[in-house]
């Protein structure tokens, strides 16, 4: 059973506005609370490489390997550059329109997926963030590591589905001005370069 401080832990994590937080919302607010819905998810699963690779002992290969983790800092940093230009791009973006098709989900979802996995913060942040919480004395501790992990995410998809119905919820009685469709396409454009020159600018 995971201790109450981890899941206040986790809940602070979680709760605290990123990448994932911010697509999850654009997504919402652009096509619906279904297609946040998928976003959410697609975050979610973004953290199984981290949580692999923090399993099998590669974060601390990535902890010492500079070259490794600058080369996954370079991968998120484009990504988000493209995200950034791809919102200021498609001025039909936040359009509200009861009646557009949402988007594919596996390519809504792929994108997520990238968003998350691109973060080499990400992988640290476990190998750091999970021990902690574990008891070095459990004669299982893969399981209980795998437990750990199973709630983190959990919590991580009901938070990123509640920031997406609120997303859904403003889009509906705000987003019929031109004005605002704008300023949030560009607001949320540059939200994403500025997360970019953050990780483009982070240490270990």
């Amino acid at each position: 059973m995971p201790s109450l401080d981890f899941l206040l832990t986790s809940a602070v994590v979680v709760v605290t506005p990123g990448a994932g937080v911010l697509f999850t919302v654009s997504t919402g607010l652009a096509q619906g609370r279904l297609a946040a819905a998928y976003a959410s998810l697609g975050c979610t699963l973004g953290i199984v490489p981290h949580m692999a690779a923090t399993a099998m002992g590669l974060a601390a290969v990535m902890h010492a390997g500079a070259l490794a983790f600058q080369l996954l800092k370079l991968a998120g940093v484009l990504y988000l550059l493209y995200l950034a230009w791809a919102t200021w791009r498609d001025r039909s973006a936040f359009a509200a329109d009861p009646a557009a098709p949402t988007r594919s989900p596996l390519r809504l979802m792929g994108k997520a997926v990238l968003l998350n996995a691109l973060n080499p913060k990400l992988t640290l942040f476990f190998f750091a963030f999970l021990p902690q919480f574990m008891d070095p004395a459990d004669p299982a501790p893969m399981r209980q590591f795998a437990a750990l992990s199973a709630v983190f995410m959990v919590m991580t998809l009901g938070v990123f589905v509640v920031y997406g119905v609120l997303a859904d919820a403003f889009r509906q009685r705000v987003l019929a001005s031109p004005r605002t469709q704008n300023a949030l396409r560009r607001g949320f454009s540059a939200a994403f370069a500025l997360m970019a020159a953050k990780l483009a600018a982070s240490e270990r």
